[in-house]
């Protein structure tokens, strides 16, 4: 059909919406035909960008993309984008200028690059590779690599069997090494990045690519921390922790979460644990925050990070979770973080008037989380929170949670009564009192253990109750933890009267339904 510019226009004119959408659509068909076919023809750099600038933009109607999804459409825009270990197909002209940056960027940029799947794309995936090893060897600044790193990127998140290609092909060490020279990163020593406090800020071109790089070594390392690794993948994944303690430390200048720094938590937190002692490695100077003789600057940083996304007003588990499972993670196995961590998060209680999920401090909107509707983002600031408590001290979790806030984890883990199974070969053996104030000392007879605070006394509620009536809301009560309990832990064999008789009660591991009835016999 051959397009009669004129025609549309009327029928813009006079409204004609149904062949205006035909017209419009055989315009584009045409169009890209017409000019996927003359960009494989010999021409000037001008007006090859001038054709790929018009195809960006048509490739925006998905509707319209059928004359670029072929093999030969991709062959072309992987080898206008300086991809040349992909040959270009017969008729393609030989000897075009295709080293322009101009055209790389734009031939990169592609929306058929994005959104087409084919078997190609192992072998454009190696083009990627080689083109960034060729860039990292190179004394001249790279052309248009953004655009590589983003279709890098845009690969592996959407073909798991590109990530274990790219992993076998030292994908990690190659792309360590392009986030090195993103960020300008200077060694000082084994795994320690020379750090400049007085560098000014990264460069917005620079962040956008240090988070391609950061979001494509998340792709390929994302189950890393499952595995046992050997000792040639430890030396590499300590130099990329290396990396990434620099750019935390280069982000927490900012006055806000950036994306580097959100993507550099993310990967921290796919990385082996033992690998992440390079964390607390970095030598001391008079900036540095130090702890127990140990560099807490990229601690300090991530603890910032995380009141920050605190104060995220949607999208919590997205935000929130990577950061407190990698400080939840590294307090278990770094004795020195969880010491700095609890200091910070967990100080001595002073002010015993509020509930403890009442406040702006760390440890107030974490345990305001613990109530939170989202089962994750509730079970990961509890499992902070009682990690800093060494995972036993249930008193000490209950002190700073308050017992309401504390008891679904509790529940979980089988500690409701006090007792459970103990983590203590893990942590230190510093006390359980060596957080008691004196203001908390003379208060502590007056806590409520519900509600974690002082409360004002209350009137005796069995004041002018009769010896009956006693009874009767003692066994009341005895009815309502037992059905409490029934389903969340074993319940003791005697309870007390109110006289203090004990009264045996049926019980077992979960009471059956015929055991409220037995109560009230």
């Amino acid at each position: 059909m051959v397009v009669n510019v004129e025609r549309i226009i009327q029928y813009i004119k006079h409204g004609d919406q149904d062949n205006v959408q035909i017209q419009l659509e055989v315009y584009n068909s045409e169009v890209y035909t017409a000019l996927m076919w003359f960009i494989r023809t010999k021409l000037q750099p001008q007006v090859l960008r001038a054709c790929l600038r018009t195809l960006r933009i048509l490739s925006r109607d998905r509707l319209a993309l059928a004359p670029l999804e072929t093999d030969d459409a991709l062959m072309t825009f992987a080898h206008l984008g300086g991809l040349t270990s992909l040959p270009m197909t017969s008729d393609a002209s030989e000897g075009q200028e295709y080293g322009d940056s101009v055209i790389i960027v734009l031939a990169l940029k592609h929306e058929i690059i994005k959104i087409t799947f084919g078997t190609f794309f192992f072998r454009l995936l190696s083009g990627l590779s080689e083109r960034l090893k060729k860039e990292l060897d190179s004394p001249l600044p790279p052309a248009g690599q953004f655009y590589e790193l983003r279709l890098l990127f845009l690969l592996t998140a959407l073909r798991p069997e590109l990530r274990l290609q790219l992993q076998q092909e030292r994908g990690v060490s190659l792309l360590t090494s392009a986030l090195e020279q993103c960020l300008s990163v200077k060694w000082m020593d084994v795994n320690e990045v020379q750090s400049d406090p007085t560098a000014p800020p990264v460069r917005k071109e620079v962040s956008e690519k240090a988070v391609e790089i950061l979001k494509t070594l998340f792709n390929v390392t994302h189950d890393a921390h499952r595995n046992e690794p050997d000792e040639v993948q430890c030396a590499l994944y300590r130099r990329l922790a290396a990396v990434l303690r620099h750019c935390m430390l280069l982000e927490s200048k900012a006055t806000r979460s950036t994306q580097s720094e959100k993507h550099a938590v993310n990967l921290l937190s796919a990385l082996p644990l033992q690998c992440l002692d390079v964390l607390l490695s970095g030598r001391l100077s008079t900036s540095s925050v130090e702890w127990e003789g140990l560099n807490m600057d990229c601690v300090r940083s991530l603890l910032q990070f995380l009141e920050r996304r605190l104060d995220a007003g949607h999208k919590l588990k997205e935000k929130l979770t990577p950061v407190l499972n990698l400080l939840t993670e590294s307090s278990k196995v770094h004795r020195g973080t969880r010491h700095y961590l609890k200091q910070q998060i967990l100080p001595p209680l002073r002010d015993l008037s509020l509930r403890p999920e009442q406040g702006t401090s760390v440890r107030s909107r974490l345990v305001r989380l613990m109530t939170h509707v989202d089962t994750d983002i509730k079970h990961c600031a509890a499992e902070l929170l009682f990690v800093l408590c060494k995972e036993n001290a249930v008193r000490r979790f209950v002190k700073y949670t308050g017992y309401g806030n504390a008891a679904g984890l509790l529940a979980a883990r089988g500690l409701l009564s006090g007792c459970g199974p103990y983590h203590q070969s893990q942590y230190s053996s510093d006390s359980d009192s060596d957080s008691d104030t004196e203001e908390y000392r003379h208060a502590k007879g007056r806590i409520n253990p519900v509600t974690g605070r002082v409360e004002e006394e209350q009137p005796d509620p069995m004041e002018g109750m009769t010896e009956e009536e006693k009874e009767a809301e003692a066994r009341k009560l005895i009815w309502m933890f037992n059905r409490l309990s029934r389903c969340v832990c074993p319940v003791s064999r005697t309870t007390l009267q109110p006289q203090g008789q004990s009264v045996p009660i049926k019980t077992n591991w979960f009471m059956s339904e015929d055991s409220e009835e037995d109560l009230d016999e």
